[in-house]
């Protein structure tokens, strides 16, 4: 079984840096993101931007996955392909994104709600993001694993939508994923204790429907297996004593977005 990575405060600060530059990518993908546009163009962006800024793109060939981003419209879950699939107005568009920055990982991903989506999307979006929040809240030392998949699971049920099982969150910094696996589901006061050094990556992934998943041929994609829609949001996260050090940040994203509405 391999090793759970424990950070100093140093490596910590280059985990944020990545981070911050994930962050940065996404909020690059906001500026341009609307109907008209293809996803691999998207992903092209990103590329550019990630290089530009001294980093590597770690998606990029990590298990033969051969993009930058994993980009998952609507009823796909996660690690979609980009591809000519234009995007239109109603979208639900999960863009996940990682770099490599001085040998650290970063990690983040972010639901975009393109033009004017349904409540139902709407409402998935928010209890999503508020799935996050509750899971982040329970990251701090001492709490365990099933602390934060429980805040996950119990929000998102109670909201009438679907906890996927299969996919889970992971440490991160290291390398891409690490242990301990972070669910998003599970039972309060089980699991790994949290511990100070620790860096995991949570990210529920919540569907308008079933929680059931179906896995492509391709060996990447995943879709709900009713076909709704679903949505994904990601944050690279230091455990700490009282409350979190959350390394990535949504806020240089909503800013784009904002000054597009």
């Amino acid at each position: 079984m391999s090793k759970i990575f424990y950070k100093s405060q140093e490596e910590i600060e280059l985990i944020r840096e990545s981070s911050l530059l994930v962050s940065k990518t996404l909020a690059e993908v906001a500026k341009v993101i609307k109907p008209g546009i293809t996803t691999l163009s998207l992903d092209k962006l990103a590329y550019e931007f990630i290089k530009d800024n001294g980093a590597v793109p770690a998606f990029l060939n990590y298990g033969g996955f051969p993009y930058s981003l994993c980009i998952s419209p609507n009823e796909q879950v996660v690690h979609g392909f980009p591809s000519d699939y234009v995007i239109k107005d109603g979208d639900l568009i999960s863009v996940d994104c990682g770099v490599i920055k001085n040998n650290f990982f970063g990690d983040s991903a972010y639901t975009f709600a393109i033009g004017e989506i349904d409540d139902e999307r709407q409402k998935l979006i928010k209890v999503t993001q508020e799935c996050l929040n509750f899971a982040i809240d329970k990251a701090v030392v001492g709490m365990r694993i099933g602390d934060i998949a429980y805040a996950v699971q119990s929000h998102a049920e109670a909201n009438g939508f679907g906890v996927v099982r299969e996919l889970v969150g992971h440490g991160v910094g290291v390398k891409l994923h690490e242990k301990p696996e972070v669910p998003n589901y599970g039972s309060r006061g089980k699991g790994i204790k949290l511990e100070e050094g620790m860096v995991i990556a949570i990210e529920p992934m919540i569907n308008a429907g079933t929680a059931a998943v179906k896995f492509w041929s391709d060996g990447w994609t995943v879709t709900s297996k009713d076909n709704k829609p679903s949505a994904h949001f990601e944050h690279t996260v230091a455990v700490k004593k009282g409350k979190a050090d959350v390394l990535s940040t949504f806020s240089v994203i909503e800013k784009v977005l904002a000054e597009k509405s």
